[in-house]
Order: structure tokens, then C-alpha cells, then sequence
């Protein structure tokens, strides 16, 4: 009866953890740019009793009797697929195209200045010292350029336009044109970046123990790689979180938990009619 009862809280204990997946994909099916995980169960390790070497029949199922410990949630893996693109007319909206690619924005952090990774282009401008503008994202980052810094330029502006290879067309009142190449970058390796919140990634603390050089990890579009950027201007990355999917996947998560929670009663119930007769 303990075997049954431990086999069954260590499978709810793992079927909580997918509760909290399933619940952040819901909760972020409306975040721009935001790419829903998944995770599947494995089986643990089990203890096989082969006690019936009297027995010479033929069977189709393994020999013997196997008592397993439960499951264990495996990993969880985002999925890459490129969101629908709504159309906003907004020309601070930028859209990604292509999957696996990322703006660039430069956050604090507890060691300085870091470069985080985000797939929602609802960028803002925010004046700066000297009259210029800033281009930032929704949570006041600035926007990197090519070359990982601020983006910025003089508040005389009269339109924004995307060219091309992810630059970035600023036309200013007097006439003045300037273009600025957008940080962007390829996550070549994404399961292996560090989630800061629903739409933030960054590179792990320790890359060197996970076997891997950063090159591995990412490549920066630059230079001939700016080719294979896309980009649209005017609309942004819905999530591609499948609600539908994602509310069944929670009834069945729901009923597992259900019957395995049933299991544990009927353990103890059994237990206490054990200790009665004695």
C-alpha cells in the first residue's frame, strides 16, 4: 500500500508542475510575440519481480511483474511556429517573420547592462538628454542596434518605415533620412535560454557548463546574414498559444490528478481495514 501511495503523490506532484504550464500559456494566449511550452511525461525507474518461472505459456506481455514509482515531466520545450500577424498601422510596429529570430534589448542587470531577447516589436520613443529620441520597448528597454547600442535619433520626426533587411527609415521634418540597422538575432539553440518573464530571454549564467559556446546558442544578423531577416512593418506577432489544445491538455491533466488523488484514498482506506483486523 506505501508503494501505491508513493507512485501516486510523485505523479501529482509532477502533474502540478504541468498545471503551471498549461496556466502560463493561458494566461499569456494574448501576449505579443509569446511562444507556448509543452512537456511530456516519462516513466521512472521501476523494479521488476519475476516470479512466475513456473509458468510456460506464451504471452505478449513482458515476464514477470513490474512496479513502477510514477511519472516524471520531462523537460519543457517552446514552440518555435510564427504567431498570426495582425495588422495595426502603427509604424512602430514591427512583426518577425521568420521563427527563431529576436530584437534586441538592452536591459540592467545585477552585473550591468545586459542584451535580452524578445519577439514583441510594440516599440515607443522616449526623449533622452540632448533633445533626441529614444526607441524603446513597452517595459522602457531601449532598443539595440546592429552593433548592441541604444537606438536613437532627433525628435524632428516625421515618419518611421522598414526596409528591407530589418534597417529602419527615419525621415525627419527638414527632409533629413537616417537608417539604422535593428538589432537582430537567430536562437539557434532556444531550449537553452534563460526565460526572464513571458516575453524576455536571455543567454543562461554558466553557458561553458552546459557544454556549448555561445556561437552555438546564437548568431547575430549581420553583415550578409541581414538577408535572411524578415520583417514587416505596421503589425504585430500574435502568441501562438492553441487555446483550444491548451484547455484540453488541462481536463486531461485534471482528470489524471483526479484519479491519482483517488488512489491515494483507496491506499488508506486499505491501510486502516489492515490495522483494524490486526
Amino acid at each position: 500500500m506505501i508503494r501505491s501511495m508513493t507512485t501516486a503523490v510523485n505523479t501529482m506532484n509532477q502533474l502540478q508542475t504541468q498545471f503551471d504550464i498549461i496556466g502560463n500559456n493561458l494566461a499569456n494566449s494574448a501576449t505579443t510575440g509569446y511562444k507556448s511550452s509543452d512537456a511530456n511525461f516519462h516513466e521512472l525507474l521501476y523494479q521488476q519481480f519475476t516470479n512466475d518461472k513456473a509458468d510456460t505459456a506464451q504471452r505478449q506481455s513482458p515476464a514477470g511483474i513490474r512496479y513502477g514509482v510514477g511519472a516524471a515531466l520531462g523537460p519543457a520545450k517552446m514552440n518555435w511556429k510564427v504567431g498570426s500577424l495582425q495588422s495595426t498601422g502603427r509604424e512602430l510596429d514591427f512583426a518577425l517573420t521568420e521563427p527563431k529570430q529576436y530584437f534586441n534589448v538592452i536591459m540592467p542587470g545585477e552585473g550591468g547592462e545586459q542584451t535580452v531577447y524578445t519577439r514583441a516589436g510594440n516599440f515607443y520613443v522616449s526623449p533622452v538628454e540632448g533633445g533626441n529620441l529614444m526607441l524603446v520597448n513597452e517595459g522602457g528597454y531601449p532598443v539595440a542596434n546592429s552593433a548592441g547600442q541604444p537606438i536613437t535619433f532627433a525628435d524632428n520626426v516625421k515618419s518611421y518605415n522598414m526596409l528591407p533587411g530589418g534597417v529602419l527609415e527615419v525621415t525627419h521634418n527638414d527632409g533629413n533620412v537616417q537608417r539604422i540597422e535593428m538589432g537582430v538575432t537567430t536562437l539557434e539553440r532556444p531550449n537553452l535560454m534563460k526565460s526572464i518573464s513571458a516575453g524576455l530571454l536571455a543567454l543562461p549564467e554558466n553557458v561553458a557548463e552546459l557544454g556549448v559556446a555561445i556561437g552555438d546558442i546564437l548568431t547575430e544578423m549581420n553583415g550578409a546574414n541581414r538577408n535572411r531577416i524578415g520583417m514587416e512593418n505596421g503589425k504585430l506577432e500574435a502568441s501562438n498559444v492553441n487555446y483550444e489544445k491548451e484547455m484540453t491538455d488541462l481536463i486531461n491533466v485534471q482528470r489524471s490528478y483526479q484519479f491519482n488523488a483517488r488512489t491515494v484514498t483507496l491506499a488508506d482506506q486499505m491501510l486502516g481495514l489492515i490495522n483494524n483486523i490486526r
